[in-house]
């Protein structure tokens, strides 16, 4: 190449490849679908198949697939995982919203909250969030009596399902109820705040419908996320009306 040459032809380019977010986290991936749920199954106990799969299809998440074609998880994959259903759960975002977040950190933006904690099999203990409750296990993990448990079956606060067994969700219900009655809100109280739940979930039913009814897994996950994400937020709005009618009252 002569010197004329050289001087026209600009240098190559360094490019610089930014690693996905989490950066510093391993990316052999080793662990099956079953190894995810287990990972994070004690955090989020909605998490399922369909709905990895569905986040797959969203591009919040890209397993590798085996020649057999099975997919395969890396710790980052799940801390991506976490990030994505933290963000659902503790800040309602929409997973549109998400995968931009998503993008911004893969291109070197900070992470919002705390780093993300390496995978490395150390589940939290889940017990509490698959067990199913009696009446009798209720009043003795919430430290009340089983007779105010009643009290709140009664009113239709509680309502126990196939067998008499209450859902993971009832010792919380029957905490908040314990406090409320330390200032006067009996059971009978709740009944209407039941029945206005119950309406608020009707409405996200109708909703979530026309997916469910496709039976397939991608439709069924994406009813899931739906229901998720309307659910708070009406739960929010719920929230806002109380809150600013108590300032109202000041």
């Amino acid at each position: 190449m002569t010197a004329a040459h050289a001087a026209r032809d600009p240098e190559p380019r360094q490019e610089t490849i930014t690693e996905r977010w989490p950066q510093g986290i391993s990316r052999q991936a080793t662990m099956r679908i079953s190894d995810v749920l287990a990972q994070l199954g004690p955090q989020f106990p909605s998490i399922s198949h369909s709905k990895l799969r569905f986040l797959e299809e969203q591009g919040l998440i890209d397993p590798v697939r085996t020649p057999s074609g099975y997919r395969q998880y890396s710790p980052a994959d799940v801390e991506r995982l976490r990030f994505v259903l933290t963000e659902q759960r503790d800040s309602y975002l929409p997973l549109k919203v998400i995968k931009e977040r998503l993008a911004a950190m893969d291109a070197g933006e900070p992470a919002p909250g705390p780093a993300p904690r390496l995978a490395d099999g150390a589940a939290e203990d889940g017990h509490s969030s698959r067990r199913r409750w009696t009446a009798e296990s209720l009043a003795g993990a919430t430290g009340t009596q089983a007779a105010f448990v009643e009290q709140l079956v009664t009113a239709g606060v509680l309502s126990p399902g196939a067998g008499g067994w209450f859902d993971p969700g009832a010792p919380d219900v029957v905490r908040i109820a314990a406090r409320l009655a330390e200032y006067g809100i009996e059971p009978r109280h709740l009944r209407s705040l039941r029945t206005s739940a119950d309406r608020q979930v009707s409405l996200v039913d109708q909703l979530v419908a026309p997916y469910r009814k496709q039976q397939t897994p991608s439709a069924r996950a994406q009813a899931a996320t739906l229901g998720s994400e309307v659910g708070e937020l009406l739960t929010r709005l719920h929230t806002a009306w109380v809150r600013q009618g108590v300032a109202d009252l000041g």
